[in-house]
Parts: C-alpha cells; structure tokens; sequence
C-alpha cells in the first residue's frame, strides 16, 4: 500500500549514486573498433579514462544485451493499471504498479524488490531534466521516478515513465543479478532495458530480437 509522504509524493516501502536525465551526453554509449579498443558514439564517453578494472566492468556489461523474463505476461495487469493511473493522474496508484513492477521482476530474477518512490515534478537544471535516480542506502535499495514534466509539471507519457523506472530497475540488476561492482550505461546495458520494455510492452517489440541472452551468473552478496 501506497504511503503518502508529502504532498504530490508516494513512497512504497519495499551510497552508491545514479541519475537518469534528460542529456544524452550523461549515457555513454561505446562500440569496439577492428583492434579490440572501444570507440566513443557520443560526447563524453569515458571509456578510456576508466581504471583497467572498471573497463573490464563496462565490457561484461556491454557483452549482456537481454533479460529474459520468464512470466512477463502475468505482469500486464500492473502494466496496464501503471497505464490507466498516469491518465488518471493518480500519484499514489502509480507508486503502488511501478512498485510491484520493480519487485516482482527483481524476484523473478533473484534479486531483492528495491524501494520504489514516486515524486512529482521533474528537477531540472542547465543539462536537462532529471528523469529517475536509483540509489544504494543502508535499509534497502531506492528508485526514485518523477511523474511530472519540469517545463510545464505535465504527467509524463507512460511509456516514458515505464522506461525510467525499468532503466533505474536495470542498476539495480547490474549489481544484484549480473554482479557488477559497478553500474555502466554502456550499449548492452541500454539494450537490457529495451528487452525489458518489450517484454511488458510486446506491441513495442520490432522485427529485431536481442542477440544475447542473460547468462547464468551467481548473485555477489
């Protein structure tokens, strides 16, 4: 059940720092070249400027591009309540879908259910709008979503929403499933998200499955 926090904000009870916004320039997105280095595909990439570990990291994050979810269609129910409580505007219906979303996939994948915060306007400022935030606290896991447009506090489309939250959803994967030591935005990672999305969304699938498959890997406690 929802709890209400303050006022345009639902909380469902259910550091380590990382932000969705709107710049792209923030998501770095990298591809190998014919000698094996990694090439950026947009401004900023950092690939180069990792450690040596933190570029073997990136690589075995890049190298997975799907999640595959077994029982996804058992989830279109809360998918389409996530739907029908954004066009009703309905804070606190929202928090309660996106919450069982995020629990029920990390389960199903053997990982704990993180925290799930919904808020209400966007923060915003020269780079852009801040989408989603997912941090690591002592208690628990924490996703935070905004549901609100920063330019004119519009409740925003529910596929964008669905998005934000599944691609703070897959940080938390990173760590609990695939046992990073840290979460990238590499291609694979971007891909896993889409994999997710089309599995809750199938009419959102193109003709072009993903390639790779989640491996079975151990969860790091």
């Amino acid at each position: 059940m929802a709890e209400a926090t303050r006022r345009g904000t639902a909380r469902v009870p259910g550091l380590l720092i990382i932000a969705s916004r709107t710049s792209r320039r923030l998501a770095p997105v990298v591809a190998r070249d014919t000698q094996g280095h990694y090439e950026p595909l947009v401004p900023f990439a950092y690939y180069e400027r990792l450690s040596r570990r933190d570029q073997a990291t990136y690589r075995e994050s890049d190298a997975v591009a799907a999640i595959p979810l077994e029982g996804a269609r058992e989830l279109a129910p809360v998918v389409e309540a996530l739907r029908a409580a954004l066009v009703r505007d309905d804070v606190r219906a929202v928090a309660t879908a996106s919450a069982e979303i995020a629990g029920r996939i990390s389960r199903a994948l053997g990982a704990t259910a993180p925290v799930v915060e919904v808020l209400a306007v966007r923060p915003s400022r020269d780079w852009g709008e801040l989408h989603g935030l997912y941090t690591q606290e002592a208690e628990a896991a924490l996703i935070r979503v905004w549901m609100r447009t920063a330019r004119h506090a519009r409740v925003v489309a529910f596929r964008t929403f669905l998005r934000t939250l599944l691609h703070e959803l897959c940080h938390h994967l990173d760590f609990e499933v695939l046992g990073l030591s840290r979460s990238f935005h590499t291609e694979g990672f971007f891909k896993r998200e889409s994999s997710l999305f089309r599995q809750l969304v199938p009419s959102a699938t193109g003709p072009q499955q993903a390639s790779l498959a989640l491996r079975g890997r151990r969860r790091r406690v």
